[in-house]
């Protein structure tokens, strides 16, 4: 407890770190600021029926800090901007020279690789404000738009998406964490007033055990959670002794550190973006004039809207995504290169290309179990759901998963602040 005060007295004491805490506090207020701008002509009512009728939206929803349940400009929220990423993500795996940009080439290459991510994501705001403001007339929530007010709307949302998007990178430029990450954990937390009136609302004294369950049932994800992302699998190193001059170099022994969930909970994050476009483009084929188009629009939506369904596509998408995002963010031949070149070797193990798969074999069977949990974790609230009936489990669950990662990465990146600051 002393030291969580000390802790704390260092944060509002040191100028730099409070400056950016402060910073990231009013970048917060404005993205607040801006979800309740909504756009105009909505039927209230309309909306708020087919939000809670729609799971999806739901979640997008409460990832644009309830941007959508008000149909604000940033009702998009930073899903294109993820999206962008998960593409561009997928193109490293498909160009050598992408992922040369991204690994190799330090943060010049980063900083490259994030500008495109940030060019596609123009493009792809503006198909999505097409795809939801089509899709929301359809379902009667906006009045049918004249062609200039169409394109005004769509130019206007897709602005509050790539604003957006922009007071994420400033936030993790000249605030404190990731951005992006903050805004989704922003999102949620606004959401929570609301949620919980709804739960008073709907009380049923006959339902208290429920509520009981829920609770420890969420208890336990943050438990869960916190011990996963911690957990690490220690890799013996030692350094071979060098003598220079009179001085012997080297000879110590220490640990590699390969966390357990390496990706966090981006997996997550990728699984709910790309979930959110197949049910969107089968709903708006499903209001389609061509018959043949409405059929498999309608036959594909109905099949997203069965609970197994999901729940698996769900399940296997965090699963897939786990590893594929370990794999483009940690490469175990250039680690391999680094421990070679700084004269230290795994014992037992022979420097170089030994080295490299010996790595990436122990990174595949403890990032098996961190993809089984964030799968287990993502699809848990559903089958909550499906037993109680409450749907705002579903959508909690996965939030909880989301707020307990950013938090504890927030912790860890106020930590090293207070660090730096005493060395």
């Amino acid at each position: 407890m002393n030291n969580f005060l000390n802790k704390l007295q260092t944060v509002f004491r040191d100028k730099v770190l409070r400056r950016r805490i402060l910073f990231t506090l009013a970048a917060l207020v404005i993205f607040r600021f801006l979800a309740t701008i909504p756009v105009p002509g909505i039927d209230v009512a309309r909306l708020s029926q087919l939000l809670a009728n729609n799971q999806f939206l739901g979640l997008l929803n409460i990832f644009s800090g309830g941007g959508l349940s008000q149909l604000s400009i940033i009702m998009l929220g930073v899903g294109p901007y993820i999206t962008a990423s998960i593409i561009m993500q997928l193109l490293t795996m498909m160009s050598p020279k992408l992922k040369a940009m991204y690994q190799e080439e330090g943060e010049l290459g980063r900083a490259k690789f994030a500008q495109y991510s940030r060019i596609i994501s123009v493009p792809l705001a503006l198909l999505q404000a097409f795809g939801f403001i089509i899709l929301l007339q359809n379902q009667g929530v906006l009045g049918t738009l004249p062609l200039f007010g169409l394109i005004v709307n769509v130019l206007v949302i897709a602005a509050g998406s790539v604003l957006l998007m922009w007071i994420g990178e400033v936030i993790t430029e000249f605030g404190i964490g990731n951005g992006v990450s903050l805004i989704i954990f922003a999102g949620i937390v606004a959401a929570l007033p609301s949620g919980a009136n709804q739960i008073l609302f709907s009380y049923d004294p006959s339902q208290i055990p429920l509520y009981i369950g829920f609770v420890i049932a969420a208890l336990a994800i943050i438990f869960a959670v916190v011990i996963v992302t911690e957990a690490e699998r220690p890799i013996p190193v030692t350094y071979a002794k060098r003598v220079r001059g009179n001085k012997v170099y080297g000879g110590v022994s220490t640990y590699l550190p390969l966390r357990v969930n390496q990706a966090g909970v981006i997996p997550i994050i990728f699984a709910l973006s790309i979930l959110l476009f197949p049910q969107m483009i089968f709903n708006f084929l499903s209001q389609a004039t061509n018959p043949t188009l409405q059929m498999v629009g309608s036959k594909l939506a109905t099949l997203f809207a069965n609970g197994w369904f999901y729940s698996i596509f769900y399940f296997l998408l965090v699963f897939v995504f786990t590893y594929f995002y370990t794999a483009v963010t940690f490469d175990p031949h250039a680690l391999s290169t680094n421990l070679q070149k700084s004269g230290a070797f795994i014992p037992g193990v022979r420097p170089g290309e030994s080295t490299s798969m010996y790595i990436a074999k122990v990174l595949t069977r403890i990032t098996l179990v961190g993809a089984l949990f964030l799968g287990f974790i993502a699809v848990l609230p559903l089958a909550m759901k499906a037993l109680t009936g409450i749907t705002a489990l579903a959508i909690g669950g996965t939030a909880l998963l989301i707020v307990v990662s950013v938090v504890l990465d927030l912790i860890k990146k106020i930590n090293a602040q207070i660090s730096m600051r005493e060395y």
